[in-house]
């Protein structure tokens, strides 16, 4: 007998038909890729701030002509600002019930929106992102 095996004797395995792969989860779309226009750090952070400390920083940057000319920023920043009145609104009246737990997981909410915005990435709030761009406000 030989020390080398005959693989082409040996049965196929089939590949079983029960697992099937998991898709890929797909990124939301990159502000660079959708609009063709260069997002630089500085855009990012500022738009990451305005979800984290919304709605102070939204307003703030409203104030300021160079900022809210900047295409990045403006469509983050209007959403912001209405994200972060209906945190106030919302989180304060839930919160009066349930000890601030309300207010809290809707601030790490907007936390979560803000490092998608710091990654390049558009953010789409449900209502709220339909509600700024049939405004204009985005």
């Amino acid at each position: 007998m030989s020390d080398e095996m005959d693989y082409e004797d040996l049965p196929e395995d089939e590949p079983s038909s029960d697992f099937e792969p998991v898709p890929e989860k797909e990124e939301p779309p990159k502000f660079e890729e959708m609009s063709g226009m260069e997002v630089s750090d500085d855009d990012k952070l500022w738009a990451l701030l305005a979800y984290v400390l919304s709605p102070l920083v939204p307003v703030i940057i409203l104030l300021m002509e160079d900022k809210k000319q900047r295409p990045f920023i403006r469509a983050h920043n209007a959403q912001a600002l209405a994200w972060g009145l209906v945190n106030v609104v919302v989180g304060t009246i839930l919160s009066t019930f349930l000890c601030g737990i309300p207010s809290l997981l809707l601030w790490l909410i907007g936390c979560y929106w803000g490092w998608q915005a710091y990654q390049g990435q558009m953010v789409t709030i449900p209502v709220i992102t339909d509600f700024v761009k049939n405004q204009g406000w985005a």
